[in-house]
């Protein structure tokens, strides 16, 4: 109910389900007068007039007691459960119970239950858990069951999701950088150049990029596109294009493609801009799991280095 901005639906929801439960009870109470016509000297009831498949008769018996009872205790548990438990537009029942609060006494007794296990990494910094077994294992759980929905179980991304196993890195390698990107996100954003060059500038600007790189490119438009690099794109990715991680500027020149390498990329990438975001992960993990966290993917490039 949080999400709607006036109060009006939650009084239009609450306002139904209590009519369909009042409509229930009194739909029972005025059948229940209605009387069954009285058996003949035989002992047969008449039926009501209502015949299925040539010989099946619906008869006109009173409602079964105990069915009775049955569907009236449904109503009564409907309207305690409405007044204990949320259900009525924005009231939160007697009880104060949410999903929300169930979700995060779950997580504190689940943080409680594990504290022991994380208990023996909280004194040793990044690289020397990189470098533990133990460490290592529990850092790869966490990643494979928070992470790889992005970056893949491999972590080596995909389309608009960084490869974390090359090396190649925005903001830069050091174990305090990834912790910061893990536990507050980043936002990454690359404006559209669409009203500061024109389509054929941008062509040749995308030709100029690729050649960076050492790409194949064509050399009279890309010697036109340096000029406009330079004014247009040498304030974040540098006047020789290696980039800022100061600014989360990718490097050009490295081979290394977010999106891809081709010409028609690279220039809608220069037209349209991009908008890449990974979200902050603090409210989910505790610092100890993002210690481990940073330090398995610290270690993906770093195979052989030793603890400090």
């Amino acid at each position: 109910m949080s999400d709607f901005h006036t109060d009006f639906w939650g009084y239009y929801i609450s306002a139904i389900a209590l009519a369909g439960i009042f409509w229930c009870g009194w739909l029972l109470m005025s059948q229940r007068r209605i009387k069954s016509a009285p058996a003949d000297a035989s002992g047969a009831v008449a039926d009501t007039g209502h015949v299925w498949d040539e010989d099946l008769r619906e008869l006109n018996n009173p409602l079964p007691r105990w069915w009775m009872w049955m569907y009236l205790l449904t109503c009564i548990f409907s309207v305690g459960y409405l007044l204990l438990y949320p259900g009525l537009g924005k009231f939160q029942g007697w009880l104060g119970w949410s999903s929300t609060g169930a979700l995060v006494e779950q997580q504190a007794r689940l943080r409680e239950q594990v504290q022991p296990v994380y208990a023996r990494f909280e004194n040793m910094d990044i690289p020397a858990i990189a470098s533990d077994a133990q460490g290592q294992e529990i850092g790869q759980r966490l990643f494979l069951n928070n992470c790889a929905q992005c970056h893949g179980s491999d972590a080596r991304g995909s389309k608009g999701f960084p490869n974390l196993a090359d090396g190649d890195w925005l903001y830069g390698s050091s174990p305090e950088t990834i912790y910061e990107t893990i536990a507050k996100g980043r936002h990454g954003v690359m404006p559209p150049f669409s009203e500061q060059l024109d389509a054929r500038a941008i062509a040749d600007v995308a030709q100029y990029v690729r050649s960076l790189s050492g790409l194949a490119a064509d050399p009279i438009k890309a010697a036109r596109g340096r000029s406009d690099f330079r004014s247009t794109c040498a304030a974040c990715h540098g006047v020789d294009g290696k980039g800022n991680q100061m600014l989360g500027a990718p490097n050009l020149t490295d081979g290394v493609w977010l999106y891809g390498s081709s010409a028609a990329t690279i220039a809608e990438a220069i037209t349209k801009g991009r908008d890449n975001q990974m979200p902050a992960h603090e409210h989910l993990f505790t610092p100890q799991q993002i210690r481990l966290l940073t330090a398995y993917v610290w270690g993906l490039t770093r195979p052989g280095e030793t603890p400090r």
